[in-house]
């Protein structure tokens, strides 16, 4: 994937991440931190991106002055490894690449298979059109090595590179090549495809079987030339599938035989590098107990396999853009995912809130109106909010066809159009004396608060069905937490009272105790506190909220 396309793919991470923090319910600030963070860490890695992009150009250096061909250029481009480099290229130094370029693709010298990813990766970022026709040829001379071990190490760092490679999607088809130094001098090109015993003959804009090969020509001479080449190539392909094939296969049994494309031999005069006591050497006195004398190496050039690239087939699978596309798809669907969990699971908390709610306001009783106004005031808000949804559409975090609130609104909306608020226009209080009832801190009715207390009670059975409200208040002296509870206290002693004096249902009757956080005047003067140590009660006229006593008939 190119640099443009991976630094596309980063920013449009950042986009999803951004619209899901906007849709997730966040604190204010924990949502601005949350997207600054995630705008740097975008920045910051499309910076990285172009830096390692600007840094993979420059390592793309070319020996002699050249360049790469433009990047209409559409001919194989094949990146060469392995042996007799220098034939190919000519002596060029180790940390620059080479480049040839013929009339059938663009050759670019590999020096060491460990160098396959970083040379990829420049030559897509200098053209990023190039995937589909990058190839790979290996070349292996068996007259080259003389220690077997270390050619299968070379071929299986060659499988793990080229393996690297493919996982970035692209296929890099590989092409086995070998130069066999023989007496009869420089030949075509014979290739072994998908397994074939016999090799194809591969000329010049001419491909023929190896029998067809034999038989083109009446010379006897060159016949038995051709016959003689025929048995070294048997003898070299039954060393290549000995000595290399094997260590292209993986360790779990697979093999990677369906992307070479094709073992390919040619017959040289001439290698740039002979060992004495080569493999080719070992194998033939092991085979056949004979060897024949190497001819003597000279600096003669090798040739370029431009009849095999013919095999080579542009890789229609690489494509960066749909790839790319692919990669963004997967993350608008992880993204959707996590908005439908996140919406899923707010509904949850919103069905859970307003069920609460609601069992709340039911569980309080009719006679605490106190209490129950308190959880109807909640109720109203929630129905304001439902309906607010309602009217205008639920947000994004409830959204995504998951929002269950409707049904919830006519819910609240009926329980709020059954709950009677009372009426306070008409409501009458009578205020009591708390010394007159009570010694100083103490919640004990005295003796002589009978008195007061039947006035009060006169007052209240005049007005029978009537939500009888007790109320305790103190001054501020002392505790806070004391003055709260003497309050209750007090009032709870001037219910009990009236419930057993007054034959009243207790249903009739709600205690409170508010302390001095109600003062009617001020706490600085013995006449304000006075005043403020008193007991309320407050007759409100909501019907049904208590039924009176029957009169029994005597």
């Amino acid at each position: 994937m190119t640099f443009k396309l991976k630094r596309g793919l980063w920013r449009w991470a950042g986009i999803l991440a951004v619209a899901l923090l906007l849709i997730i319910p966040l604190p204010v600030w924990t949502r601005t931190l949350a997207i600054l963070a995630v705008i740097a860490g975008v920045l910051l890695i499309g910076k990285r991106i172009g830096e390692n992009a600007a840094r993979q150009r420059e390592t793309l250096v070319i020996g002699n002055n050249l360049s790469l061909p433009p990047a209409s250029w559409r001919q194989p481009v094949v990146l060469v490894c392995g042996d007799g480099l220098a034939g190919l290229f000519g002596a060029v130094p180790d940390e620059q690449l080479a480049l040839r370029i013929t009339s059938k693709g663009c050759y670019v010298r590999v020096p060491d298979v460990e160098l396959l990813p970083q040379v990829v990766d420049s030559l897509i970022a200098s053209r990023s059109d190039w995937g589909r026709q990058l190839s790979v040829t290996y070349i292996v001379n068996p007259q080259s090595h003389t220690d077997g071990e270390v050619l299968a190490g070379r071929v299986r760092a060659l499988r793990h590179q080229w393996m690297r490679v493919r996982k970035q999607g692209i296929a890099l088809p590989l092409l086995l090549v070998s130069y066999l130094q023989a007496t009869q001098g420089e030949g075509p090109w014979f290739s072994w495809e998908d397994g074939q015993v016999s090799p194809q003959v591969r000329e010049e804009g001419a491909c023929v079987g190896l029998d067809d090969w034999q038989s083109q020509t009446a010379d006897r001479a060159t016949r038995t030339s051709r016959l003689h080449t025929s048995v070294q190539l048997n003898s070299a392909a039954t060393w290549m599938a000995d000595a290399v094939l094997p260590h292209l296969t993986a360790r779990d049994g697979g093999t990677c035989g369906t992307e070479v494309v094709a073992s390919a031999i040619t017959l040289v005069a001439s290698l740039p590098h002979t060992a004495e006591g080569n493999l080719w050497q070992k194998w033939l006195r092991e085979k056949v107990a004979l060897i024949s004398p190497e001819p003597p190496a000279n600096s003669q050039a090798l040739p370029f396999p431009d009849p095999l690239l013919a095999l080579l087939v542009s890789d229609t699978r690489y494509a960066p853009n749909r790839r790319a596309s692919v990669v963004a798809l997967w993350l608008f669907t992880a993204a959707g995912l996590i908005a439908l969990a996140s919406s899923a699971w707010q509904n949850t908390l919103l069905a859970r809130q307003v069920s609460d709610d609601l069992r709340r306001y039911a569980s309080i009783p009719l006679s605490d109106f106190v209490r129950r106004e308190e959880a109807a005031s909640v109720l109203r808000q929630v129905a304001l909010r439902l309906d607010e949804y309602y009217r205008h559409g639920a947000p994004l975090s409830l959204g995504f066809g998951l929002y269950r609130g409707d049904p919830l609104r006519e819910h609240v909306l009926a329980v709020l159009g059954a709950h009677r608020q009372p009426v306070k226009a008409n409501a009458t209080t009578v205020r009591l004396d708390s010394l007159s009832l009570f010694s100083s801190g103490s919640a004990e009715l005295k003796p002589d608060s009978a008195k007061v207390l039947i006035n009060a009670l006169v007052d209240i059975k005049a007005q029978p069905g009537w939500l009888i409200v007790i109320a305790g208040h103190t001054d501020a002296s002392g505790s806070a937490e004391h003055n709260l509870q003497l309050s209750r206290n007090r009032a709870a002693a001037v219910h009990s009272w009236m419930r057993q004096m007054g034959d009243i249902p207790d249903s009739c009757f709600a205690v409170q105790g508010f302390g001095a956080s109600q003062p009617i005047a001020s706490n600085d003067t013995e006449a304000g506190r006075q005043a403020n140590r008193r007991v309320d009660i407050r007759l409100i006229p909501e019907v049904g909220a208590c039924v009176p006593p029957t009169t029994q008939a005597g």
